[in-house]
């Protein structure tokens, strides 16, 4: 409300964009390719996700944000244990597998894991992988995100990252 005189009078509030132009929107958005994995009372699952970034370095804490129609969010729902697994130009077809509609028990199938000091999946030569325990959640729209704080980190200077843009992988040097 703005005042003018004695009146007060409403500011126009501007609509929302449409779904499809923010999402358009979006795709001319870079973002890191990542395959985010849980492991605990509900079970081990993973997803591929672009929706990751940091929060605050003390704690060391980032976000990952899950669509809550996503078959990986009961997993994620029950488990406290995360690890965003970034990915480079030798986990494309990976990061497609966790992507898709591939059922849970076959996408870690495909490549070396090991099991992180959360008791999260960490995905064998990813360019990071960054080992979390839950701190707290947050619902907003269709999504819940995560807030992570950051137990363990493991690094690859040596393996090139990757970006999707424009709804394409492109690959990064090192």
């Amino acid at each position: 409300m703005t005042q003018t005189g004695d009146k007060e009078t409403a500011a126009a509030v501007p609509a929302l964009v449409t779904r499809e132009a923010f999402r358009d929107g979006m795709a001319r958005l870079a973002g890191a390719v990542n395959i985010v994995t849980t492991d605990g009372p509900g079970g081990r699952a993973g997803f591929t996700a672009t929706a990751v970034c940091s929060v605050t370095d003390d704690p060391p804490t980032l976000l990952v944000c899950l669509n809550r129609q996503s078959s990986a969010m009961p997993a994620f729902a029950a488990n406290e244990a995360v690890c965003v697994n970034t990915v480079g130009p030798r986990h494309r077809d990976l990061a497609m597998t966790f992507g898709g509609r591939t059922p849970m028990s076959e996408r870690f199938a495909e490549t070396g894991w090991h099991r992180g000091v959360s008791g999260a999946p960490v995905l064998e030569a990813a360019v990071v992988s960054f080992d979390c325990r839950v701190s707290h959640r947050h619902l907003c729209g269709t999504h819940e995100v995560i807030f992570c704080e950051v137990v363990g980190v493991v690094s690859d200077p040596t393996e090139p990252g990757a970006a999707y843009f424009a709804r394409k992988f492109h690959d990064l040097p090192v």
